[in-house]
């Protein structure tokens, strides 16, 4: 064999070992092998490597987490066996493995945060809110004569979306004040001074009001709003902190699509009275209605991104939880089964079966973190998968909640989008968010 042949057989022979090496139990144990672990306190969690070597493992903080029970900061353990960590306080612990207690072979970081627990929701629920401002929707014309129509809102330079938060320095939250304010500036021919939030920066502008002269009223030549009502989901209620999240999608102005800033808010019980399925190409609609005379559930302190949040007293009626169940970190949650709870008729909380057909792991948050599907019969013979309405419903797997339904597929209803409850509950000021500052990455 010459040596040029000989080369080429050795290459191939490389080739193929580390073709085989990588399929082997071993290595892909390796692959996965996390170098950072979160866990809640009291949580546990094995480790896999499966390989048939002893390592020498070193904890700086045995006071925070122990490994197989050792209490120890040095002991001995077999990577052919499974690494078991037992969470006893918060904190942050550092386990470094090296093989024949000399060759660094991995250092995996233990993140342990407080225990928590929230009562999931599912009930229909009615969200009233009114706007920290008076939002801009449209700009119309004013008939200042008989020939000239003029629009003070655009000479003023105002956006659809802005918020205008003060006129000639008073507050404003309430659509019902600014008409007095814009009659007095019109009969003494003065500017307005409107102080506006746009796309998160407070700007000033100066509007001359125009007078009308087929209405005989002073206009800015703006169509304004204050409030917005719709219905949703309960997400869930975290009796410890007195809290609850819902939605998990940001309310918008149906004019503008912009977010609303909240000035204040409620969440008042609901009746789902029918439903407009879902067709493909044509989603559905829970119909519904406030109560008469029903408590207020809810006081709603933020419009985020992953939805809204505020305080809450007492876990509402009609839930299927009484106490509450643990929550998942994003990384916990995996493709297979799982459950939403909604309700599709009255008040009644149901749980239905769905499939996470796909997840995007997130370390830091972002929306559309899990792609879900409609897999129950029964949901599907009521509704035809995801209706509006029913943003905001739990998702649940493996006894613990995981996310909540966001979106549905226009083209496809039967499947939809969540969003991961990590997120949510960092939103909601009961969970610390992640210092971690790595990219997402696809699964």
């Amino acid at each position: 064999m010459n040596s040029t042949v000989r080369k080429r057989f050795i290459g191939l022979l490389l080739v193929f070992s580390v073709c085989i090496l990588t399929t082997t139990t071993p290595f892909q144990n390796f692959a996965t092998f996390p170098s950072e672990v979160r866990l809640f306190t009291g949580q546990h969690k094995d480790l896999m490597l499966s390989i048939p070597v002893q390592a020498q493992a070193s904890l700086d903080r045995p006071d925070v987490v122990q490994v197989n029970g050792a209490a120890g900061p040095s002991f001995n353990v077999s990577l052919n066996k499974p690494i078991h960590l037992q969470t006893a306080q918060s904190g942050q612990a550092e386990l470094k493995l090296k093989l024949f207690g000399k060759i660094p072979f991995k250092t995996v970081k233990v993140n342990v945060v407080p225990d928590l627990k929230v009562i999931p929701g599912g009930q229909t629920i009615g969200v009233k809110v009114k706007s920290a401002g008076i939002l801009v929707v449209g700009h119309h014309l004013v008939a200042a004569d008989k020939d000239r129509k003029v629009s003070p809102g655009e000479d003023a330079n105002i956006k659809l979306g802005d918020l205008i938060t003060r006129i000639d320095g008073v507050p404003l939250n309430d659509v019902s004040k600014v008409a007095a304010l814009v009659e007095e500036a019109g009969k003494k021919n003065k500017p307005l001074e409107l102080t506006i939030l746009r796309d998160g920066q407070e700007i000033k502008t100066k509007l001359t009001p125009a007078y009308d002269t087929k209405d005989k009223a002073w206009r800015l030549g703006l169509y304004i709003r204050d409030s917005a009502a719709g219905v949703g989901t309960l997400t869930f209620y975290a009796p410890d902190q007195g809290a609850f999240g819902a939605l998990g999608h940001v309310i918008t102005d149906m004019d503008t699509q912009t977010p609303i800033v909240v000035g204040k808010g409620e969440i008042v019980q609901s009746n789902v009275t029918s439903i407009s399925k879902s067709q493909d190409g044509e989603p559905g609609e829970k119909r519904a209605h406030f109560l008469k005379e029903t408590k207020v559930l809810g006081e709603i302190e933020r419009n985020t991104p992953f939805g809204i949040f505020g305080k809450m007293k007492a876990n509402p009626e009609h839930s299927l939880f009484k106490k509450p169940i643990p929550v998942a970190f994003a990384e916990e949650v995996k493709e297979g089964p799982a459950q939403i709870l909604t309700v599709v008729e009255g008040q009644q909380v149901e749980r239905y079966n769905i499939e996470i057909v796909h997840v995007t792991r997130q370390t830091t948050p972002a929306t559309k973190g899990l792609v879900i599907r409609i897999t129950d019969p029964r949901l599907l013979e009521k509704t035809g998968g995801i209706v509006q309405g029913m943003s905001g419903s739990p998702i649940i797997q493996n006894g613990k909640l995981i996310g909540a339904v966001t979106h549905v597929f226009v083209n496809d209803p039967k499947s939809g989008y969540g969003c991961f409850i990590e997120w949510m509950l960092q939103d909601a000021g009961i969970m610390i968010k992640n210092s971690g500052n790595a990219k997402d990455k696809a699964s």
